[in-house]
């Protein structure tokens, strides 16, 4: 079975993540040690909180270069949630510099009447990547599960993978490009549509980059 490191950064709830990852018939290894994360077959980033505490904390524990690495090695790798956020730029929540993977920045949703902040609750997605692999043997608009007052707005268009409406603004739900997928959404709490995208997942790990990554 493969071996995918989730990365500990006390930023979030690791164990839902990890029951659905085994679910999809992989084993996850919580874990901060930049050694295992190299080793891993595939790495998932998950997280909830806030921008600045997030990347301080990677960066105190000397992740930042392994996650770097693990991604330019062409490793599977997913980020959930705040784990896509700290991937870009900045952010309009903090003044810490993002991981700066992924050229954007992030956003909080413009105040509107009759919109909530946080966007709470159960969407639909508009796929923008129909062919990419992790949506296979989805719907053409699933619905998932989101808790999240900011969202990603990434310079290149071409990198979204899905998008969300939420009041009137359509914003970025989800990012892929090569073995880089990330999600706005929680798939672990998203029921039988966020255990198959974690299950589309997992089958990459066995499979080369070079026939179409995400």
């Amino acid at each position: 079975m493969a071996v995918i490191a989730v990365v500990d950064y006390d930023m979030g709830n690791l164990h839902s993540v990890c029951k659905g990852l085994e679910k999809a018939g992989a084993t996850p290894k919580i874990t901060d040690s930049p050694k295992e994360i190299a080793q891993a077959d595939a790495v998932v980033l998950p997280g909830v909180g806030s921008f600045d505490p997030a990347v301080q904390q990677l960066r105190s524990r000397n992740l930042v270069e392994p996650i770097k690495q693990v991604i330019a090695e062409g490793k599977p790798f997913l980020g959930i949630c705040l784990g896509l956020q700290i991937l870009f730029d900045s952010g309009e929540e903090g003044k810490e510099p993002g991981l700066g993977i992924i050229p954007g920045t992030v956003r909080r949703f413009r105040p509107e009447p009759g919109l909530t902040i946080p966007h709470m609750g159960w969407n639909q997605l508009e796929i923008t990547q129909p062919n990419a692999p992790i949506w296979q043997n989805l719907d053409r608009q699933p619905w998932v599960y989101f808790v999240h007052s900011y969202y990603v707005d990434p310079i290149d268009p071409q990198v979204r993978a899905a998008t969300v409406t939420h009041g009137s603004q359509k914003v970025t739900a989800a990012i892929a490009k090569d073995n880089l997928m990330a999600v706005q959404f929680h798939p672990e709490k998203s029921s039988d549509t966020g255990l198959q995208i974690l299950s589309n997942f997992v089958s990459r790990i066995q499979t080369p980059v070079a026939m179409g990554g995400f």
